[in-house]
């Protein structure tokens, strides 16, 4: 246990946490992208639709595991900041049985609605097989997927957040060597990749499961703490159930969105997509440190530590407009310079960035929203993180974005503009929200 997130500076404590946890971020989206990278140099162009369309799919199911996973964060940050040991054990062992039961539910319902899924993705009928084997695999592999993100939840909310690094490193690492053998060498296509996708979270996995067996967790654990104990499991749902439903309604509002530049045509379509795969990129330092506030203000709030909670909220927000503003300056002068990174198309470079000169203000707002979340998730306040987000999404970035594409003459740089108007919508209800609460903590 590291209780480094409890003294000294705040801004120090919340940068050597949120570091490790941005380096591990962005080699997710590296991981991600390393199946696509192989299979499109080595396979058959309904191999790379297939991949596509299978990822972004397991993408939706990881960011759900992901958001509920939080829940775990959430807890043991607060339990630890108390020093309630016994609380710490009733925690970890109560969610190795509920991600044991999401783990088997979510691999069955993948199993039985694959063909359902490929229909509903629209995906082009030379895909449709490949797409079907990436997802059949990828659905005995989800409880790997679960285990690994539920042990890297718990050592987050213990104040580690070097250790998961090294867990997503040993997934790249055995990813990469796979995907190259299998489709490269045995010419297995996309399900040459979803088998090292699979055998890539099952490495981590297992090694994180050595590493608690050897290293402990710092607390008294046992096996009698591994029990169906549902006051604990409904907290655990109550504070994780939210981020998870947030962060995959959130995903499918940006495929409705895709779903409707499409209508726009090819050169669009193709731009946006562009522009999506760049913020993966640019947001990483903003969810690095949001996830590093959540986990800083769960401690400090169960130690009753209210006023240093607030201060890594606003040291978060501090850094992360530092590095959006430089991005959001330089994408209103020559959004190339990042564009032309995804393309060599002129037309796809240019639209690409129209779109960021406008969207790119988002960068900035997030800025504020993900430390506001980070906060406000870290207290244990989930349904107004995710009432505030699905409200702006879907009240305002999906309508304004499919208002704006009936327009005459518009062009991308218009049809930017939906997301930061969202943004500030959230950022409203946020500060309103967090100036009520800290009234109410008297500080």
């Amino acid at each position: 246990m590291n209780d480094e997130l409890l003294n000294g500076s705040v801004f120090k404590s919340l940068m050597l946490f949120a570091i490790p946890f941005m380096l591990s971020n962005l080699l997710q989206v590296l991981y991600g992208a390393a199946d696509l990278f192989v299979v499109g140099h080595f396979a058959t162009t309904s191999d790379v639709s297939a991949v596509s369309i299978g990822s972004q799919t397991m993408a939706m199911l990881t960011n759900l595991i992901l958001g509920f996973t939080t829940g775990i964060t959430v807890l043991l940050g607060q339990f630890f900041g108390a020093k309630k040991e016994k609380e710490l054990a009733a925690t970890v062992g109560s969610s190795v049985v509920l991600f044991t039961m999401i783990a088997v539910t979510i691999s069955i319902i993948l199993f039985l609605t694959n063909h359902q899924i490929v229909g509903l993705m629209h995906t082009p009928n030379d895909a449709i097989s490949a797409t079907r084997s990436y997802l059949y695999i990828c659905s005995l592999g989800t409880v790997f997927i679960v285990g690994y993100n539920a042990v890297s939840a718990i050592l987050r909310g213990l104040g580690d957040s070097k250790t998961p690094l090294l867990f997503v490193a040993i997934a790249c690492v055995i990813n990469v060597i796979v995907d190259f053998i299998l489709v490269d060498g045995y010419q297995m296509g996309a399900a040459g990749a979803a088998i090292a996708t699979v055998l890539a979270q099952a490495g981590a996995f297992i090694f994180s499961l050595i590493y608690l067996k050897y290293k402990g967790l710092g607390f008294k654990f046992n096996r009698q703490d591994i029990s169906f104990n549902l006051p604990m499991i409904a907290k655990i749902t109550k504070v994780g159930l939210p981020i998870g439903l947030q962060s995959a309604l959130v995903g499918i509002s940006f495929l409705l969105i895709t779903v409707i530049v499409n209508g726009m045509g090819l050169v669009a379509s193709a731009s946006v997509g562009v522009v999506e795969k760049l913020i993966e990129f640019l947001m990483l330092p903003a969810i690095a440190l949001g996830n590093a506030v959540a986990t800083m203000t769960a401690q400090n709030f169960g130690a009753e530590q209210y006023s240093r909670a607030y201060k890594s909220m606003r040291y978060g927000i501090a850094f992360c407009l530092s590095i959006s503003l430089i991005v959001t300056v330089v994408c209103q002068f020559d959004g190339s310079i990042f564009t032309r990174i995804f393309s060599s198309d002129q037309a796809v470079i240019k639209n690409a960035a129209l779109y960021l000169q406008t969207y790119s203000f988002d960068c900035l707002c997030t800025s504020f929203i993900f430390c506001y979340n980070g906060y406000l998730n870290g207290g244990g306040y989930t349904v107004f993180t995710m009432l505030h987000s699905l409200l702006a999404t879907f009240i305002l970035r999906i309508p304004l974005t499919l208002v704006i594409s009936k327009l005459s003459g518009i062009t991308l740089f218009h049809m930017g503009i939906a997301s930061p108007i969202a943004s500030m919508a959230s950022i409203i209800m946020c500060v309103i929200y967090i100036r009520y609460l800290n009234k109410k903590l008297l500080f």
